[in-house]
């Protein structure tokens, strides 16, 4: 039995040195390196200490969706490579070329901007993002000549440095992924005809890098993995030599025992079946506890699994633990690492509809984060 320490009403538990390892770990399996992803906010995880365990584990670079997050990455005193990609129209590029933020180029006016946010003796460094069919932002199979010949100027005369050329993929099928991998093949050759020649060449996210070797050219942008969660269906986190760096609880605030036919929360969708004994958990879907998976997860209380009763409201749900012994100030563990005993977050994700990603990156702000780092 565990309970949870006076005073505290929820936390998501982060294992950092559970991301230093699953980076080591992708390391060996991937033989590349890796740009470790700590966009939106590390997955919910936390940006710096995500950022800063992944670069013990070995990681080189860091990748984030904007330059926001880059600068904040900054800010915190990380001064290793980081890749921005995603940025507003006319975004201004000077506090990031300022800072030293590689910058993702997905347009010809993109590479202007960032030639104007360079200095006379400080290039900008660039990844060239290309389209290679996942239909997003990357710079079009059209532009790919013109592009790249800009690039390739702004380079010769000091104004850009071009250290990547990247796309992404669409994680369809492996006939899928290989298709825009040959793709990909023929704007590097592309590339390379008009005198480009960038260190780092990369597509595969976590599952191409995982499950595509074809995918890796030597550097892989890793996500999900490194929180120790498996972007494959068929393999969990424990088969890939992964563990989850994330376990979110709440205490027990109250307890309550009922009859047959006691109605559970909003709009009485459960109905107790026989006298039995309710237990409210205090996280609700303000914290990140999906509403649709109401009726369909299930909480770790000392050493059963028991199911949501009723429907998840804003700040609270119940569980039915029948005539388990359950006191306030137990601990219910919503999701972690399923090798200890607890629920996995796939099976949040599976009764919600929806992947693990965005369960663990959806767990809100009012939920403090407790650094662990055993």
């Amino acid at each position: 039995m565990r309970r949870i320490p006076p005073g505290i009403l929820r936390e998501a538990v982060i294992d950092t040195a559970a991301i230093t390892a699953n980076v080591r770990q992708l390391r060996r399996l991937t033989a590349s390196e890796i740009i470790a992803v700590v966009k939106a906010d590390g997955y919910g995880h936390g940006a710096v200490r995500s950022a800063r365990a992944a670069l013990e584990g070995g990681a080189t670079r860091l990748g984030v969706s904007d330059i926001d997050e880059a600068l904040a990455l900054r800010r915190a005193g990380i001064d290793a490579p980081i890749l921005a990609w995603l940025h507003a129209p006319g975004a201004d590029f000077a506090a990031a070329a300022a800072r030293g933020i590689e910058l993702g180029i997905s347009s010809v006016d993109q590479l202007q901007a960032a030639s104007a946010a360079a200095s006379a003796d400080r290039p900008v460094s660039v990844h060239l993002k290309v389209e290679t069919g996942l239909g997003r932002n990357g710079l079009a199979p059209a532009d790919y000549a013109v592009a790249f010949a800009e690039a390739a100027r702004l380079e010769r005369i000091g104004r850009l440095r071009v250290t990547g050329i990247f796309s992404h993929l669409s994680n369809t099928s492996a006939a899928d992924d290989l298709a825009a991998v040959g793709r990909f093949r023929d704007a590097l050759g592309l590339a390379a005809s008009h005198g480009l020649a960038p260190h780092l060449r990369h597509i595969a996210a976590s599952h191409a890098a995982i499950a595509l070797p074809e995918a890796r050219f030597g550097c892989v942008r890793l996500g999900l993995s490194i929180y120790g969660l498996s972007p494959l269906a068929d393999r969990t986190s424990a088969d890939l030599g992964l563990r989850p760096a994330m376990t979110l609880r709440g205490a027990v605030a109250a307890v309550r025992r009922v009859p047959a036919g006691q109605g559970v929360s909003y709009g009485y969708q459960h109905r107790t079946a026989a006298e039995t004994t309710l237990a409210l958990v205090p996280l609700g879907y303000a914290d990140g506890v999906p509403r649709a998976a109401s009726s369909g997860a299930a909480v770790r209380i000392r050493d059963g699994v028991f199911p949501i009763a009723g429907r998840v409201a804003m700040d609270q749900f119940v569980v039915d633990v029948g005539d388990t012994p359950v006191a306030v100030g137990d601990e219910a563990v919503l999701f972690g690492d399923p090798t200890l005993g607890v629920p996995a977050v796939e099976e949040w994700a599976d009764a919600a509809g929806t992947i693990n990603y965005e369960i663990v990156t959806c767990i809100g702000p009012r939920v403090p984060r407790r650094e662990v780092s055993p």
